[in-house]
């Protein structure tokens, strides 16, 4: 299976034409006040109208209730949730019943220890995504451009496919890919000019190195 490449935190239309026309499999689209990527519901309907079926929109949202998923997804029309907070197995299974679609869940990663959760989880949803853990007292819970040690996730037993985000770069995707062998990577922070703020030039060169990444790990 091919790599899966997943833009966040778009919220232009110039962004997401970039990170369509470069190939993004994946497009992501921020739901959560304190992040500077946040988006309106109205502009999110007009890029998930843009993106159409070009690629697979992915609307992350942190402890949101159903009323807010419940705007979310007429808004958007996601094809994928992704919970990046607290949500508890539980919820995940509240949320994919509710809304019958697939789930993505964020896992943050320190140590070997924060692993420990991923049956209950695995069992709960359709993907595991694993991000950098925050800072003491950070204001959101990803986007921070921060990299957790990649060997953490060598010999991992998973078999839900999952990403890797945090922290990753141009300069840095292909390393990414080849220590985890991971079926997707995800980038945020790692393709702006200033927080929130995309780059298409950044947008482009990512997707390219974790395309060449890709094809050194398949080699």
């Amino acid at each position: 299976m091919s790599l899966l490449v997943k833009i966040c935190g778009l919220s232009t239309r110039e962004t997401l034409d970039a990170a369509l026309e470069a190939g993004a499999d994946m497009v992501g689209f921020v739901f959560f006040p304190p992040s500077p990527r946040h988006l309106r519901l109205e502009t999110a309907r007009e890029l998930g109208r843009r993106a159409g079926r070009e690629a697979v929109k992915v609307a992350l949202t942190v402890d949101a209730d159903d009323a807010t998923l419940d705007n979310i997804v007429e808004a958007l029309e996601p094809d994928i949730l992704q919970l990046h907070g607290h949500e508890t197995p539980a919820r995940l299974r509240d949320i994919k019943r509710r809304f019958g679609l697939e789930t993505m869940k964020a896992i943050a990663v320190e140590s070997a220890a924060d692993l420990a959760v991923l049956p209950d989880y695995a069992a709960a949803c359709d993907r595991i995504l694993f991000d950098a853990r925050p800072p003491k007292g950070a204001t959101r819970p990803g986007g921070l451009g921060s990299v957790f040690d990649w060997r953490l996730l060598q010999n991992l037993d998973l078999k839900l496919p999952f990403v890797v985000s945090g922290g990753l770069t141009a300069d840095n995707v292909a390393e990414a890919v080849r220590v985890t062998r991971a079926g997707g990577v995800d980038v945020s922070s790692g393709v702006e000019r200033t927080p929130g703020v995309k780059d298409v030039k950044m947008i482009r060169a990512f997707i390219a190195a974790a395309r060449a990444g890709e094809e050194l790990t398949v080699r």
